[in-house]
């Protein structure tokens, strides 16, 4: 069983996770008592296990405001941001978000507040347990079952927040597209989504999921506005890297593509032996998520934000190749910013899509045999098409 596939889950059949623990032991969990007053950055995490039936709290730090974790920082400065913050559970089904009661009302209050927010939580018993790691959540420290929970601040809500929340006529998509064109930031309106807040059946949603949905909603709306427009002229390649996160992005005068090729390096987080997987979709909508989603959804959405800036359509080529300086899992957010980055730096220009291929293939430490084999959109001899004539 590949380590990218289960990803801590133990199907291996081993009793301990080689990668987990090694992760835990760089990390000092915080110790804290059955009561925590902090600042939360806003989050509030809501699990999936036992859907329909859920456990969600806010993330309360042990000790002062944390830092957001952002590009430039040191892997284990992340993770001892991170580690800090108790995640705090409570039972309830995801149809409560129609009638929420105490609690959740003040979780929901949190997630939309743009600012972080004060919380004073209770616990039936000191919060403990591991060093949490995942592929699309961000780590997470000790966790405790919750008993009680006060905000101690004014939320900072946006006034298009309050807006779109108090309007249940509105379906989930049209609510996600308004507030990002209005200027709020995907991961606010991945919380907004998680909390049930928007849309016209409103529930719970497993914060992953919510991570994942919003990034697609948004990626499609921006699709439908790409594909009218008119298509780049040459080939422009982007390459951008940070975290063991190195990404090369070709756009092609084609009609809209999008095809991932991730590249997971022997000895990079989940994948001892290495790993290469791919997924795509052309100007049709794309059914079905696969095991890629999550960093898939991320990718896109960063191109498709420069494409639309740009007022252009192209076929676009994204390979990421993850090495073993990534060597802890640190969430989606990883990929979607090292996209953008790598979007915003001066590209490339390119005559031709060979020319291209051997720029890409100098700068991708994996051979060009193993992963371009990987590519559908390049699958085959490489062809010209009419532009380049």
């Amino acid at each position: 069983m590949e380590c990218v596939t289960c990803k801590g889950r133990g199907l291996c059949g081993r009793p301990v996770c080689p990668i987990l623990r090694r992760l835990e032991e760089i990390a000092a969990l915080p110790k804290v008592g059955e009561r925590l007053e902090g600042i939360s950055p806003p989050e509030v995490f809501v699990g999936r296990h036992g859907y329909p039936l859920v456990r969600a709290g806010p993330m309360v730090p042990a000790g002062d405001a944390p830092l957001k974790p952002a590009l430039g920082m040191d892997i284990g400065e992340i993770i001892a941001v991170r580690s800090a913050l108790v995640r705090s559970e409570a039972r309830m089904t995801v149809k409560e978000a129609n009638a929420p009661g105490r609690l959740l009302e003040s979780c929901q209050q949190m997630a939309m507040s743009s600012s972080p927010v004060g919380a004073e939580v209770s616990f039936l018993k000191p919060p403990k347990g591991r060093l949490q790691f995942d592929g699309v959540l961000s780590p997470s420290g000790p966790t405790g079952t919750l008993k009680g929970m006060e905000i101690t601040t004014n939320p900072a809500i946006p006034r298009k927040v309050d807006q779109i929340v108090e309007d249940r006529d509105a379906d989930a998509a049209q609510s996600v597209g308004e507030l990002y064109l209005s200027g709020i930031g995907t991961e606010h309106i991945s919380r907004l989504l998680s909390l049930g807040l928007l849309g016209k059946r409103r529930k719970l949603v497993p914060t992953r999921w919510s991570i994942t949905a919003s990034d697609d909603m948004i990626g499609r709306q921006l699709k439908e506005a790409v594909i009218d427009k008119p298509l780049v002229r040459d080939y422009y390649l982007y390459s951008g890297e940070d975290l063991g996160n190195h990404f090369e992005i070709l756009l092609l005068p084609r009609s809209f593509t999008f095809e991932l090729v991730e590249i997971w390096m022997p000895r990079s987080v989940w994948a001892i032996d290495g790993f290469i997987g791919s997924d795509r979709e052309d100007i049709r909508p794309k059914k079905g998520y696969s095991p890629l989603a999550g960093g898939y959804y991320a990718a896109r959405l960063a191109v498709l934000e420069s494409l639309a800036g740009l007022g252009r359509q192209a076929a676009v080529l994204a390979v990421r190749e993850i090495s073993e300086a990534y060597w802890a899992p640190l969430g989606v957010w990883v990929v979607r910013d090292v996209a953008r980055k790598t979007m915003h730096a001066l590209p490339l220009r390119l005559g031709s899509l060979s020319e291209a291929l051997e720029v890409m293939k100098g700068r991708i430490k994996t051979p060009e045999s193993q992963w371009l084999k990987a590519s559908k959109l390049l699958g085959g001899p490489v062809q010209r098409s009419l532009a380049e004539f």
